[in-house]
């Protein structure tokens, strides 16, 4: 039996959503996507069906149970794009197709045992990442960028501190120099903004990595890279440089806009001005709260269904492209009681979240470690050196990056009291 949210394609292929499915684009998403997904949940229920750029049909998954039963089970909704039936309509330059995937030998776009190999290269090498070290990397790498707009009296928290220092200390544990990794937050904005830029951006990523891989071949050292070239199973160039792309990528944009959601939340929200003055057990709880309030990840592409089949009242065929909406799921009514308009230490210790999505494709966990570590030493080093820091602007003033899927900023302005540079950084 057909959905009534269906109809069939009139070559007898897949079928194809009617007139009321939901643009996945438009400024609701970036202004105010909750009330958005609680419309959504309210006219089509926990499973949505949405049209991407181009008329591509495709399921939002907005329900956390529902979401739990997507993510849960790898056999039936596996992430292999190359099951997928729109791709006979998906034209080679769609902007979307970066951030979507296409087949590929990488440990994002491979399922069963394919993955589960390339797990077993790149989980090992991510735990060979000292956090301690890390911490002590990033507290310099924080200091030097605050020295850089510490006199001043003002910064944009996203451009001059939260988008640089990830990708900074990134390329410390990977091996590569800073000059390079700025130019590469730059490319991956592009591509993560899936906008007339996101192919050609792409294009360079891909290069990037393929270099670096290249010249950790000749010359290895003790970084992250040289960990996955010295696995005992052997994997082509190729391979490296997709699952380097996919850790750099997942690494660094998730946690910019990780650090600077949160520090948003401690500019204006008053239950957090313990912070300044020194109170930092406030800064986990910041953190903690912007995963369930406003996770980087809103929309994760995706899943592919194994076979026909029913996802709460939707009938899904073999096939289709189901998006996973994180930051829908945890506002789901059914997961609220005791987080939504509760107490403030509701959300400590409750990382029932999907911000790091669940089951076999997850974020692996010494990668949210290193998100972790990254972020709050950011926030702690800002808040030492900067105690009164404020907002510039208007909370209501503030832009949200132009993406449904994912959730930052696009500039946070702050002011302070000018404070001389700590020195000591070339």
């Amino acid at each position: 039996m057909t959905s009534p949210d269906l109809v069939p394609e009139r070559s007898g292929g897949c079928p194809v959503h009617r007139d009321s499915a939901v643009p996945l684009s438009g400024p609701r998403f970036h202004t105010d996507p909750f009330r958005l997904y609680a419309e959504m949940r309210r006219e089509h229920g926990p499973v949505v069906a949405v049209e991407l750029p181009g008329g591509i049909p495709a399921w939002l998954v907005i329900g956390y149970r529902e979401l739990h039963q997507v993510t849960s089970d790898p056999e039936l909704f596996p992430r292999d794009v190359a099951r997928w039936n729109q791709w006979p309509n998906i034209p080679p330059d769609w902007p979307l197709l970066p951030m979507v995937g296409s087949p590929m030998p990488s440990i994002y776009f491979t399922a069963g045992a394919e993955h589960r190999r390339h797990v077993a290269m790149v989980e090992p090498a991510l735990e060979t990442v000292n956090p301690f070290e890390l911490r002590a990397t990033c507290e310099e790498l924080a200091d030097r960028l605050i020295d850089s707009f510490c006199g001043r009296g003002e910064a944009d928290m996203v451009a001059d501190f939260a988008e640089p220092l990830p990708v900074l200390a990134l390329a410390r544990i990977m091996g590569f120099p800073d000059s390079e990794a700025l130019e590469l937050a730059t490319i991956m904005k592009h591509i993560a903004d899936s906008g007339a830029e996101a192919q050609a951006a792409y294009g360079r990523f891909n290069q990037a990595m393929a270099n670096l891989v290249a010249v950790k071949q000749r010359h290895p050292a003790g970084d992250l890279v040289s960990m996955m070239l010295a696995h005992p199973e052997p994997f082509t160039a190729e391979e490296y440089t997709l699952d380097l792309q996919a850790i750099l990528a997942a690494g660094h944009l998730t946690t910019a806009d990780w650090l600077v959601n949160s520090l948003r939340l401690m500019l204006t929200d008053d239950r957090f001005a313990a912070a300044f003055g020194g109170g930092r057990s406030s800064v986990g709880q910041a953190m903690n709260e912007a995963l369930w309030e406003d996770t980087p990840t809103q929309i994760l592409a995706g899943r592919w269904a194994a076979r026909d089949t029913r996802l709460a009242d939707k009938t899904v065929r073999s096939g289709d492209l189901l998006l996973l909406g994180l930051g829908a799921a945890n506002t789901d009514p059914h997961v609220r009681q005791g987080i939504s308009d509760g107490p403030e230490s509701a959300y400590l210790g409750n990382s029932a979240h999907f911000a790091f999505s669940y089951g076999e494709y997850r974020c692996p966990y010494p990668a949210q470690q290193i998100a972790e570590v990254i972020a709050r030493t950011g926030i702690e080093v800002l808040l030492d050196r900067l105690p009164d820091v404020d907002l510039a602007v208007p909370p209501q003033n503030l832009m949200r990056r132009p993406s449904p899927f994912l959730r930052g900023m696009t500039s946070l302005p702050v002011v302070f009291t000018p404070v001389r540079a700590v020195g000591g950084f070339s």
